[in-house]
């Protein structure tokens, strides 16, 4: 960068830089401009009228703040500790299927993104290229597994050993997904993925059971988290099956339609929980806001699934550290203006209840984007 061209230090302290993109929403837009109708509407898109993804963003508009002022704020430092490591964010990459089509290195790309930044990643079952070669590519991230049971006890037990064996952290088992739903934008179009065609072994997820979670705790030490826990009721029965992370999930509204946003449910299992065990949550969390208001409501780390889709298409895994990089920066400057130090300083008492700005919609966090509307 030249004299002509460098930014002063000022600018930098407000936000401006000389990195391509400043901003989460042109991370959206460059991915706009890098995908095809089809790989892009697997971003969007959620189940049938898509009101629970509405209903995700509308929960997080509906929370305000309640800042404290006056007290040192110099030193703002949104780190946790997680699984005995120290992340720079309370973030989880959340599981995501296909990554392969937004960028050739899929779920690899973005677990060195999480490890190269400190972050933590979860890798779907049902993306590229695998877990062993993800473990391969990202052998120092704090890496955890989520299945889709696609067989019967033998079939779940041959994928926790050989999570072990790569060195994940944790072992997920997704529970809501015991029927696939209607996506319409891909039947509008009457297309289906090539994944989705060669998927077998579906009437396992839809059979289902507890008796899988008391398998999978019998026989292995490797902590467990439940994905897609949605009532007090549900979180309750994992605790007496001694689960370890309760994933507070709608499946970013793409599975049950007509379903509460995610940060409806938080207060309700954390409420239930109760300190007996972790909670994660994802569902629209695209802001570094978000993230603030699902630790104060009572997450210990929060799933980023959308922004990070649009961030592996805008600039590969580049574009996903530095989607983790605004973040950051939006975290910090948030925790400073609530008046606390660091995410151990914050409770519930800086939420309140509020009346939504805007009409909720899978772009309304970002304001000065405009997407064009597809017409089907």
């Amino acid at each position: 960068m030249n004299e002509a061209t460098r930014i002063p230090s000022a600018a930098v302290e407000l936000g401006a830089s000389g990195d391509e993109f400043q901003n989460l929403h042109e991370l959206v837009r460059k991915a706009r401009a890098n995908l095809n109708q089809t790989a892009w509407d697997y971003i969007v898109g959620a189940a049938e009228t898509e009101t629970t993804m509405r209903r995700n963003r509308m929960a997080l508009d509906e929370i305000a703040f309640r800042p404290r002022v006056l007290r040192d704020v110099a030193r703002v430092d949104a780190s946790v500790r997680v699984f005995g490591r120290k992340l720079r964010l309370p973030v989880v990459l959340a599981p995501v299927g296909a990554l392969e089509i937004f960028d050739p290195g899929a779920a690899a790309s973005v677990a060195r993104s999480a490890g190269s930044f400190g972050a933590a990643h979860m890798l779907s079952s049902v993306s590229e290229p695998g877990l062993e070669k993800v473990a391969e590519a990202a052998p120092d991230a704090l890496r955890m597994y989520q299945l889709y049971v696609r067989g019967g006890d033998t079939f779940v037990e041959d994928q926790v050993n050989r999570s072990i064996a790569s060195g994940y952290t944790a072992f997920c088992l997704t529970v809501d997904t015991a029927h696939y739903s209607r996506r319409e934008r891909d039947i509008a179009k009457r297309y289906v993925r090539a994944s989705r065609v060669r998927a077998t072994g579906g009437d396992f997820q839809k059979g289902l059971e507890w008796r899988t979670v008391k398998l999978i705790k019998d026989k292995f030490k490797i902590p467990l988290i439940i994905k897609g826990i949605a009532t007090a009721e549900d979180a309750a029965i994992a605790l007496d099956h001694g689960v370890d992370w309760i994933y507070v999930s709608n499946h970013g509204g793409r599975q049950l339609d007509h379903g509460r946003g995610a940060m409806h449910v938080l207060p309700e299992i954390a409420g239930a929980v109760a300190g007996r065990a972790k909670i994660m949550v994802d569902g629209s969390f695209c802001r570094g806001t978000d993230i603030v208001k699902a630790i104060a409501a009572g997450a210990d780390l929060v799933g980023i699934g959308r922004l990070q889709c649009w961030a592996l298409a805008a600039a590969g895994e580049a574009g996903v550290v530095r989607m983790l990089e605004l973040l950051e920066d939006e975290v910090i400057r948030c925790l400073g203006l609530l008046g606390v130090t660091s995410f151990a300083e914050l409770d519930k008492s800086y939420l309140h209840a509020a009346t939504p700005a805007n009409l909720p919609h899978v772009f309304s966090a970002f304001p000065l984007l405009e997407i064009e509307p597809y017409r089907y």
